[in-house]
C-alpha cells in the first residue's frame, strides 16, 4: 500500500487520506491499520535522469516524452515493445455548411508538450502529468492536461485526459473552429503472422468480435479443427505444414483485414465495419446498441488492449485498427468521432432584440433565460476523459478480455463504509445511515429511493447522453408535452441549480451505493468542467441553468463551487478535481470582471478592488468553499486561503445583522468585509441552498469564533419563523420568500446547536407541510407510450430538480440530526 495526506484538520493532524493497492490486493473487505505497509512484491519506479521519464510497474515500463508530440514513446514488456509513439490527434474544421453540397476540409493537429511534471512516483502508485497544446505549423489552441497513472505489479495504465475550449465560434457564422475529430493514438508493433495477429473489439456488455487478420475458419476448405479453435480463442497457430495441405498452399489467396472501425455515433446504436486496406471498399461487419468502449490488437508474442470509459454515454465516439496486415498497426481512441457532425457549439439564437437590461429581463420573464449579447460562449468550458490501456503478454485469453472490458466500463474504487464516514463526522456530521426502523423514517427512506431512481431512469428514457452533457439532467418539466423543458430557457440544463451535487453524494455517503456513487461521479465530472470557465475573462465562474451548458449570462460563483467537487476528491484523491479546486483559490477577483446582480441594481455601482458587492449566501458559498479546501489541503495558497477563511467569518460576524445583511464590501487586498454603518435585512430565498448551511456546519466545528456561529444560527432561526418574529428581532420581515421544505435543514441544525425543542418541531413542521413535496404527493410514476412521447417510459409530472435537491438535503439532514424527534 501506498499512503498520502489530502486534507488536515486545523491543528495540523490528518483529516483525510489516500490510499493505493497494488496488484497484489484482491477484492473484498480491506482492513486499513496504523503501521508499515508491506513492500510490493514489484515496485513502481520513476527515472526522470534521460530524455525520457521512465515508469516501471515491474511488469512493463514506460518512457514517457518531455518535449515534442509524443507522449508515450515506448511501452514494453520484457524486451517486447508493446505499443509506441502515443500522441493526441485532432482534426479541425474551419468551415460548416448546412446545405448538401458540402466541401469540407480539414486540418490535423498533433500534441505539443510544453510542461510534464512527475506528482507521484511509488512504490505502488506513479502519476506523471503532461501539458500542453494540439499544434499544427505556427497555430497552438485547445490546451491539453493528461494524467498517466502507474501500478505496482500492473500491466495496464490509465489515462486521464482534459481538453479546454479555446476556439472561436460565432453564432450566425459559418466559419470558426470547428473540432471534427478528437482522439488518443498508439502505433503498435506487429510481429506474428497474418493468421497469428489477432483483433477483438467489444459489443455489447462483454461481447466482442474475435477475429484474426488473416483469418482461417469458415474457409472452402478446412485446415482442421485444432487450428481453427486455436485462432478463435487467440492462440499461436501450429506450423502450417501441419495444417491440411489444401489451405497451407493457399494462404496466399486468403485477404488480410487490416482496417476495422467501430462507430457510436449515438447512445442506441453502434456500427462496425473492416477493410483489407486503404483504398478498399468496407464491409459491414456487425453492430449492435451499445460498445463497451474496448478493443485490442495484437498476437501470441504481445498485444495492446485498449478502452475509453463512458464510450456510449460520451457519443459520438469512435475505435479505429489501421494496417493490422502491415509492421505497424495504428490504434485510435476517438474521444469525438470524426464521422460524427463536427462539435458545434455556437449559441442557439440571435438575441431576438434582447439589446438592454430591460429587454433581457422581459426576456427572463417569459423563457427563464437571462441573455446577454456575447455571454453565450463556450470558451473555456473544459471535459474530461478516461482510458484505460493493457501491455499484454500475448492475446489475453476470452475470460481475460471479460475482466479488462468490465474495468473499462466500470473503473474499481476502494470506498470506506458509510460507518466509518458517520463516526469520523466529516463533513459536518449531516448525515446517518437509513433507518427504516419506524414508519415515519420508513417512508422517507422510500422517498429518497424513489427520487434516485426517477432521475437514474429518465436519464436512460430522455437519453441525457453526449460528450458535453453526460453526467447532467434537466430543471423543471412540461406537463403538457410530457417531456423536460430541454428548449425552454433557464428551465433546461440543471447546471448544479439548487445543490442537487450535494443531494447526491450525501444519499452515496449514508448508504455506501454503488449506483449513488457512479450517478453523482458523472455528475461532478460534467458540473466542475463543463458548467464552468477554466480560460478567459470568466474564468473561475460558473453559468447557470440552461439550454446549453453555457449559454446563460449569469456567470456566477454559486455554480462554480468547490463544494460540489470535494465530497468526489476526498473520496477518491482524483487529481483532475483536484486541480479544478485549486483553481477557484482566487476567483474572488472575478467580481472585480463581472457582477452578479448588474441587471437588477437600483443604485450606482462600479466594481472596486477594495469595496466588491458580495453577497454573503450564493456568492460566500461559492468562495470559502475554496479557500476552505485550499487551507485544508495545504494547497500552494493555503496560507492564503486560511486567512481569507478566517477574515470572512469574523467580518460577516461583525456586520449589524450579521447574515441577515444580506452582502457587504469586500477588499481583495485585505480580504475582509467592511462593516456596514447601518443595519439592513436583506434575505434571499437562494441564499443558503448552494451549500451554505453545509459549509457552515463544518466551519463551526472547525473554527471557533463564538460570534460566527450566533449569527449563522440567527439566521438559521429566522428564515423559517414567522414575519411578526423576524420584525420583532430585526426591525423588519425577510419579506416573500420560498423554500421552506429545504430552509428546515437550517432549523434542524440550529436546534441542535442550541438545544431549542421548539426549532426542532418547527423543522419537522416545514419539512412536511410547507412547500416542495409533501406526504400526500404521489410517490409514484404513471407509463407513457406512444403517440404522447417519443420513446416508451415513464413521468412523474410532479417532479422537478429544484424541489428533488432540496428536499433530498432536508430528509437526510433532518434525518440525521433530529430522527429521534420526528413527530
Amino acid at each position: 500500500m501506498q499512503s498520502w495526506p489530502i486534507a488536515y484538520w486545523p491543528d495540523g493532524s490528518l483529516k483525510w487520506t489516500a490510499h493505493a493497492v497494488g496488484t497484489g490486493a484482491g477484492a473484498g473487505k480491506l482492513t486499513l491499520a496504523a503501521g508499515s505497509p508491506a513492500a510490493p512484491d514489484k515496485k513502481v519506479t520513476v527515472d526522470k535522469r534521460g530524455g525520457t521519464i521512465d515508469v516501471s510497474t515491474g511488469v512493463i515500463t514506460a518512457k514517457l516524452g518531455k518535449s515534442g508530440s509524443t507522449l508515450v514513446k515506448s511501452v514494453t514488456r520484457g524486451s517486447t515493445e508493446i505499443a509506441k509513439n502515443g500522441r493526441l490527434v485532432l482534426i479541425r474544421q474551419p468551415e460548416l455548411e448546412d446545405g448538401d453540397q458540402g466541401t469540407e476540409k480539414y486540418e490535423r493537429f498533433e500534441s505539443a508538450i510544453s510542461d510534464v511534471t512527475v506528482e507521484q512516483d511509488g512504490p505502488v502508485r506513479a502519476v506523471v502529468r503532461i501539458d500542453g497544446k494540439h499544434r499544427k505549423g505556427d497555430r497552438s489552441w485547445l490546451p491539453f492536461s493528461v494524467r498517466l497513472y502507474f501500478y505496482a505489479g500492473a500491466e495496464s495504465f490509465r489515462m486521464v485526459h482534459t481538453i479546454t475550449f479555446d476556439g472561436k465560434q460565432e453564432p450566425g457564422k459559418a466559419s470558426g473552429d470547428f473540432i471534427r475529430g478528437l482522439g488518443v493514438r498508439f502505433t503498435v508493433p506487429m510481429r506474428d503472422a497474418a493468421y497469428d495477429r489477432h483483433i477483438r473489439i467489444g459489443g455489447d456488455d462483454t461481447g466482442l468480435l474475435r477475429e484474426a487478420v488473416k483469418g482461417i475458419t469458415g474457409l472452402r476448405r478446412d485446415p482442421g479443427a485444432a487450428v481453427q479453435a486455436a485462432q478463435f480463442a487467440g492462440e499461436r497457430l501450429p506450423d502450417p505444414a501441419t495444417w491440411d495441405q489444401r489451405v497451407t498452399t493457399r494462404l496466399q489467396y486468403i485477404p488480410e483485414w487490416g482496417d476495422y472501425t467501430l462507430a457510436q455515433l449515438s447512445a442506441d446504436g453502434f456500427t462496425l465495419r473492416k477493410r483489407t486496406r486503404k483504398g478498399y471498399g468496407w464491409i459491414a461487419a456487425g453492430g449492435g446498441r451499445r460498445a463497451s468502449g474496448f478493443g485490442y490488437v495484437g498476437g501470441p508474442s504481445g498485444g495492446f488492449s485498449f478502452g475509453l470509459r463512458d464510450f456510449w454515454e460520451k457519443h459520438p465516439a469512435q475505435l479505429d485498427i489501421r494496417d493490422a496486415h502491415t509492421d505497424e498497426a495504428e490504434v485510435t481512441l476517438w474521444l469525438w468521432s470524426p464521422e460524427a457532425q463536427p462539435m458545434d457549439l455556437r449559441f442557439y439564437h440571435d438575441g431576438m432584440d434582447q439589446d438592454t437590461y430591460a429587454e433581457q429581463l422581459e426576456g427572463l420573464n417569459i423563457t427563464y433565460e437571462d441573455y446577454e449579447p456575447e455571454f453565450g460562449t463556450p470558451y473555456g468550458i473544459a471535459r474530461t476523459s478516461e482510458l484505460l490501456f493493457w501491455a499484454n503478454e500475448s492475446t489475453p485469453t476470452p475470460e481475460k478480455l471479460a475482466e479488462q472490458v468490465e474495468a473499462v466500463r466500470v473503473l474499481p474504487q476502494l470506498a470506506a463504509p458509510p460507518k466509518h464516514l458517520i463516526k469520523a463526522k466529516v463533513f459536518g456530521g449531516l448525515f446517518s445511515e437509513p433507518d427504516r426502523s419506524t414508519t415515519a423514517k420508513a417512508k422517507i427512506e422510500d422517498h429518497l429511493d424513489f427520487l434516485f431512481t426517477y432521475y437514474k431512469d429518465q436519464v436512460e428514457m430522455r437519453r441525457w447522453y453526449g460528450f458535453w452533457d453526460y453526467g447532467d439532467f434537466m430543471h423543471s418539466y412540461d406537463t403538457v408535452r410530457h417531456q423536460w423543458r430541454y428548449d425552454v430557457g433557464g428551465y433546461a440544463w440543471d447546471n448544479s441549480e439548487l445543490s442537487p451535487d450535494l443531494w447526491l453524494w450525501f444519499a452515496y455517503l449514508r448508504s455506501g451505493r454503488s449506483d449513488i456513487f457512479r450517478f453523482a461521479e458523472a455528475l461532478t465530472r460534467h458540473t466542475g468542467e463543463v458548467d464552468v470557465y477554466h480560460l478567459g475573462q470568466w474564468a473561475g465562474l460558473g453559468t447557470r441553468h440552461g439550454v446549453q451548458h453555457f449559454a446563460d449570462s449569469a456567470k456566477q460563483q454559486r455554480i462554480a463551487n468547490t463544494n460540489y467537487r470535494r465530497y468526489y476528491y476526498y473520496l477518491t484523491a482524483d487529481e483532475r478535481v483536484g486541480d479544478l479546486m485549486h483553481a477557484n483559490v482566487d476567483s474572488d477577483e472575478t467580481f472585480l470582471v463581472l457582477d452578479p446582480i448588474r441587471k437588477i441594481r437600483t443604485e450606482p455601482y462600479t466594481p472596486d478592488r477594495h469595496a466588491l458587492s458580495i453577497g454573503f449566501g450564493t456568492d460566500w458559498s461559492g468562495l470559502v468553499s475554496a479557500w476552505l479546501t485550499e487551507w485544508e489541503r495545504k494547497g500552494p495558497k493555503w496560507a492564503k486561503a486560511k486567512a481569507r477563511v478566517l477574515s470572512t467569518m469574523e467580518t460577516i460576524a461583525a456586520q449589524p445583522n450579521g447574515f441577515v445583511q444580506g452582502n457587504g464590501l469586500y477588499d481583495l487586498d485585505t480580504g475582509k468585509f467592511a462593516i456596514a454603518p447601518a443595519p439592513v435585512v436583506s434575505v434571499s430565498h437562494l441564499s443558503a441552498v448552494f451549500g451554505l448551511n453545509e459549509l457552515c456546519a463544518e466551519l463551526i466545528d472547525l473554527v471557533d469564533m463564538p460570534k460566527f456561529k450566533e449569527v449563522y444560527l440567527d439566521y438559521c432561526r429566522y428564515f423559517n419563523a414567522s414575519k411578526t418574529e423576524q420584525a420583532a428581532r430585526y426591525g423588519s420581515n425577510f419579506g416573500s420568500l420560498l423554500l421552506f421544505q429545504g430552509h428546515s435543514r437550517l432549523d434542524a441544525y440550529a436546534a441542535v446547536q442550541t438545544g431549542d425543542a421548539t426549532l426542532a418541531k418547527r423543522a419537522w413542521t416545514k419539512f412536511y407541510s410547507s412547500d416542495g413535496y409533501m406526504e400526500s404527493s404521489p410517490w409514484k410514476t404513471e407509463k407513457l407510450s406512444g403517440p404522447v412521447t417519443l420513446v416508451a417510459g415513464s413521468e412523474a409530472n410532479w417532479v422537478s430538480s429544484n424541489d428533488t435537491a432540496l428536499y433530498g438535503l432536508a430528509a437526510i439532514e433532518n434525518l440525521a440530526l433530529l430522527g429521534d424527534k420526528m413527530p
